[in-house]
């Protein structure tokens, strides 16, 4: 018992490290370039949580001015056992980035539809006939994830990476989007100029169901106001009690989806406004503006993550090193 309860302390240390580092790390986003660069470099690992892709940069860009890592940026992070299945071994001397790892419990009930009715399962309890089973997140361990410079062995392939010219926007990527906003319901509309629109590069009309796009821009402007437009539609409905409350940073979502879709297609970021993070942040009622930032910027990767894994487009990678099943 003792050792059970000495192991629960040390992890329950490691875990309120993780809560410092994380609000250290959420801290420093002070402007809205910061932002930016966070969402770009989450755009580069979208597999993984917003919070754990800040604890990764945190650790990393550490890392680097300890002169441990080569690179400024991580381009693989996996654990330790997963570098083994790809044939690599961590380097001897090298620490891992602490992350949050879900905890998962197995729930069952006979009647789904009442929430109360749900009972937790032993650890080798099966559910009784009739009864309906679900896994969910019950909480968070400490767990560890090594970049790829940190580790020695096979080669890892490196898939080709998307290169676009200046102007130039992704192939297929508006007819993925548009696609998306017809999905939704809206019609699309391309006007010829701001001047139809109220001077605005796009507009979403929820009363009228429909998105408006001027035309008199380049091609990868278009796309990204599109990308920013299908953010309005998918997280700010005015009926929905959710986008209310985050009625404040609603602007701030849709251009952070609009940059996290382009930055995963290989498009130059430094374009994309977003206000100070101090601004918008503070602008939710009783909510402290770290639990703010965090809260956002999941909302923007889910977002994000559910347009990207409907497009037919080619994307850079994900985070995850090629062959890890």
């Amino acid at each position: 018992m003792a050792v059970t309860e000495e192991t629960r302390a040390a992890r329950d240390a490691k875990l309120d490290e993780l809560h410092e580092r994380l609000t250290g790390a959420v801290e420093t986003l002070v402007s809205g370039e910061d932002w930016a660069r966070a969402l770009a470099f989450a755009a580069r690992f979208r597999s993984r949580s917003f919070n754990n892709t800040l604890l990764i940069w945190a650790q990393h860009e550490a890392a680097f001015q300890a002169g441990r890592v080569p690179d400024p940026m991580p381009a693989y992070v996996a654990g330790y056992r997963q570098w083994q299945q790809l044939g690599r071994q961590v380097q001897k001397g090298q620490p891992g980035y602490m992350i949050f790892a879900p905890v998962t419990g197995r729930f069952a009930t006979s009647t789904p539809a009442d929430a109360s009715s749900w009972r937790r399962l032993g650890p080798r309890e099966k559910p009784k006939p009739g009864e309906v089973m679900r896994s969910k997140m019950v909480g968070a361990r400490p767990a560890y994830v090594w970049d790829v410079t940190q580790t020695a062995g096979d080669p890892i392939p490196e898939p080709p990476a998307p290169m676009l010219l200046e102007g130039e926007a992704p192939a297929e990527l508006w007819e993925g989007l548009a696609a998306q906003v017809a999905s939704a319901g809206f019609t699309l509309l391309r006007v010829p100029h701001e001047g139809m629109i109220h001077g605005a590069n796009g507009m979403t009309d929820w009363a009228a169901r429909q998105v408006a796009v001027r035309e008199n821009m380049d091609p990868a402007a278009r796309v990204k106001t599109l990308a920013h437009e299908l953010a309005h539609v998918l997280m700010h409905d005015p009926g929905d009690e959710d986008a209310r409350q985050h009625r404040g940073v609603g602007e701030v979502e849709a251009e952070s989806v609009a940059l996290m879709i382009g930055a995963a297609h290989g498009m130059d970021t430094t374009g994309y406004t977003i206000p100070y993070v101090s601004t918008w942040a503070a602008r939710v009622d009783g909510k402290d503006p770290v639990q703010v930032v965090q809260a956002t910027g999941e909302r923007v990767r889910k977002t994000a993550l559910g347009i990207l894994d409907q497009l037919d487009t080619f994307q850079v990678a994900n985070g995850t090193p090629p062959g890890l099943t």
